[in-house]
């Protein structure tokens, strides 16, 4: 499904280019999806002339931005993400709150497409005025969260939206990286498919602010009640986070809505408590100075593999490689002194 808009007439081919940043800002702080939606096109695009209006958009955005709540959502592939995400942000948006889901698509290795099938999973809630769904190609980022993700989210709440929901696609590093991104980490599981707890991360149990435990409907109720009991024990033997928040355990169905109102219940007690101590703004403040770091690493790695001296060098390298006449770690020295010299 496509995304409705405020604005009555479609934008024709070509006529993106032509919006200036001004334009786009105004339209923008009025909660206009198509301009928000073309803004997110934009700031996704490896054009440089895009990259450099992405930039003043974004920096004309900022002031606006800062004022939501920013709630990652986990789990393996099967769990019910999408299904949640419906109900929970259906409930969200009956409040009277304006919910943004950004979701990224896990793309193909082969021939890099993507499935982009949240918003046919989502009916309800693509069609719901105080809702926008942005899913976005995970592409070659790592973990399967998209590149832009950080961005996308400043243009969203400068456009109006209290609760940023970032789904990940459960796998890989996906997990670490959204949670450095989101101010509440909510982990997804479900009973009765070799999803227990041994199958956990320690790393994961340790980063999840609430775990719920989905489809606790039919015959699943009794054993989702033995897992929130088993999940909660364990969940005990951790130290004292941080941010002095005990992670919770709750159970839901999202298909019959059950459980919906008390996971928004534990969110707002997480963000009473970390405001309350400071840590919700320090947090924050961790973040961006990361996102500085990130930045930096991926404007380098740009600029590296763009030059064009860089492209011959390495694939000269690779055949070397291939001749078994150097080591990779040799060929990458050797590619980091020529991209010095070149500089």
């Amino acid at each position: 499904m496509i995304q409705k808009s405020n604005n009555k007439k479609p934008f024709k081919k070509g006529i993106v280019k032509k919006i200036t940043v001004p334009k786009f800002l105004e339209q923008i702080l009025k909660g206009n999806i198509t301009y928000l939606s073309r803004a997110i096109t934009l700031i996704e695009s490896v054009k440089e002339s895009d990259k450099v209006k992405a930039t003043k958009l974004l920096q004309a955005c900022l002031p606006h931005s800062n004022k939501s709540i920013r709630i990652g959502i986990t789990g393996v592939p099967g769990v019910g993400k999408s299904t949640f995400i419906e109900a929970f942000g259906s409930f969200l948006t009956s409040l009277g709150k304006k919910v943004a889901v950004l979701a990224v698509d896990p793309s193909s290795a082969i021939n890099k497409g993507s499935i982009l099938g949240d918003k046919t999973r989502m009916e309800s809630l693509v069609n719901d005025k105080n809702a926008f769904i942005r899913p976005s190609p995970a592409g070659d980022s790592l973990g399967g969260v998209a590149k832009k993700t950080k961005e996308a989210v400043i243009l969203c709440e400068a456009a109006g939206y209290n609760i940023l929901l970032i789904e990940t696609v459960g796998v890989g590093q996906s997990e670490t990286l959204v949670h450095a991104m989101v101010d509440f980490f909510l982990l997804l599981k479900i009973t009765g498919a070799g999803d227990g707890l041994q199958g956990i991360k320690r790393g994961i149990m340790e980063m999840a602010d609430a775990i719920v435990i989905n489809k606790a409907d039919g015959d699943n109720v009794k054993k989702a009640a033995l897992a929130k009991t088993e999940f909660s024990r364990a969940l005990h033997l951790y130290p004292v986070k941080e941010n002095q928040w005990t992670p919770k355990v709750t159970t839901c169905s999202s298909i019959n809505k059950d459980g919906i109102e008390n996971v928004w219940q534990i969110i707002n007690d997480f963000v009473a408590l970390t405001k309350k101590n400071n840590w919700f703004n320090k947090n924050r403040i961790h973040q961006n100075k990361n996102w500085l770091l990130q930045s930096i690493n991926q404007q380098l790695q740009d600029d590296f593999y763009k030059n064009k001296t860089i492209k011959k060098e390495l694939e000269k390298q690779m055949q070397i490689i291939e001749k078994q006449e150097t080591t990779p770690f040799e060929a990458s020295r050797k590619m980091i002194e020529h991209y010095k010299k070149n500089d």
